[in-house]
């Protein structure tokens, strides 16, 4: 009769109970854990406060209260449709578009009304402290903004450059 090993075969032990790599691990898993709970309350407070934000702004402002404004460059100086863009931004504005104009010849800055509501061509020419004389009216239907601004040569006498 044969006689049968019935013990089992001696394996290599990895020996991964150790202490210390048990205490890495429980480290790295609370430190994980601690960094998804932190992302996901930071992702809740954003939300939530861009929601009340666009709540507010809406409250404040109806969509036939907000002017929508083309900028040209027409001075010939370059980042001075940007400073504009921003300073008419920052009072609310919505500017949508920003170029340079047909010409870089012109003398002094110019307010355009375009769909024939010269109250906001007044309105962006206060802000920008443009002279009345200077604004006028282009109806032009293929134009889907309220008001275009040309910036001439005087663009450094003008409020966003105070």
């Amino acid at each position: 009769m044969e006689k049968f090993n019935t013990s089992r075969p001696k394996q290599k032990s990895t020996n991964l109970k150790s202490p210390t790599i048990n205490v890495l691990l429980n480290i790295s898993i609370f430190l994980l854990a601690a960094l998804i709970i932190y992302m996901v309350y930071s992702l809740y407070i954003k939300l939530a406060f861009n929601h009340n934000n666009e709540i507010e702004q809406t409250r404040d402002k109806g969509a036939e209260e907000i002017i929508q404004v083309d900028i040209r460059n027409g001075c010939g100086v370059s980042g001075v449709a940007d400073r504009y863009t921003d300073f008419l931004r920052n009072k609310g504005f919505d500017v949508a578009e920003i170029g340079n104009y047909i010409s870089s010849d012109v003398d002094q800055t110019m307010i355009i009304d375009r769909i024939g509501n010269m109250a906001n061509a007044y309105k962006v020419a206060k802000t920008l402290g443009v002279k009345n004389e200077n604004v006028i009216q282009q109806l032009n239907k293929d134009y889907f903004i309220d008001v275009s601004v040309i910036i001439g040569k005087d663009y450094f006498s003008l409020t966003p450059f105070k």
